[in-house]
């Protein structure tokens, strides 16, 4: 299935839970999204009034969209889990986790972000299927857990470096060139391949021009936050500053 097709299919699914939080007088609740649906939902179900958006904590990548009964309803089933780990003879990845999840057959918008800590795992998901993985993800990799739920809701807290780069203009060809270390068009060819998004959305057009704290996800390079433009060289040609995931 195309991203076109899938997130087409997740637009298909709210539109019904929309309608059936409306028609029923009754809160309804999506899976957990990830970014490029989340992005397509916020333009036909903007957040705000009888929609929220909701992943465990305020910085989550994937979250749910929920359709509120009224504005007194702040009902939300996620929770997060946590497994102590001794990691000191075999280390966990994110990987391993999210393998020893498929290995349950478990869908994946049945739970939202997870990540692994030096001496623990958390995973945020629904009540629901909190209860079965509790008892059901017993083993990771060659590493026995047991999780629980828990009170608390930690933020997964992402690494960033910044860096620079001089270009030739905003235009998102001459920024993808400059992030990728290719020419503009080659840049301008992941573009047309599909391989480039802004703010989560599929880049289209390669003269588009970038604003200030625009995310730029490149399939096979990563993902910058664009800061903007700090200076100009001697042959005219702009520094930029960037925040890049590690």
């Amino acid at each position: 299935m195309t991203t076109e097709n899938s997130t087409e299919t997740v637009l298909i699914r709210l539109r019904d839970l929309r309608d059936q939080s409306e028609r029923r007088y009754m809160h309804t609740e999506s899976g957990f999204l990830n970014e490029e649906e989340q992005a397509a939902a916020r333009r036909e179900f903007p957040e705000g009034g009888l929609i929220r958006y909701e992943g465990g904590y305020p910085g989550a990548l994937k979250k749910k969209v929920i359709f509120l009964r009224d504005e007194e309803d702040d009902l939300c089933d996620i929770v997060c889990l946590r497994a102590m780990t001794d990691q000191r003879f075999k280390n966990i990845s994110h990987r391993d986790v999210l393998g020893a999840l498929m290995h349950l057959q478990i869908d994946r918008k049945s739970f939202g972000d997870f990540w692994v800590e030096e001496d623990r795992i958390y995973l945020y998901t629904s009540a629901q299927m909190g209860r079965f993985l509790c008892d059901n993800l017993l083993r990771i990799s060659s590493l026995n857990v047991s999780f629980e739920v828990i009170d608390e809701h930690p933020e997964q807290v992402f690494k960033t470096k910044k860096i620079k780069a001089v270009i030739a203009s905003e235009r998102a060809d001459a920024v993808v060139a400059a992030l990728a270390h290719c020419s503009r068009s080659e840049a301008k060819q992941m573009i047309r391949q599909g391989r480039v998004q802004l703010n989560h959305v599929t880049l289209v057009n390669a003269d588009e021009v970038c604003d200030n704290n625009v995310t730029i996800s490149i399939r096979g390079t990563g993902r910058f936050t664009y800061l903007g433009v700090t200076g100009r060289t001697r042959k005219d040609r702009i520094t930029v500053e960037f925040l890049q995931s590690i």
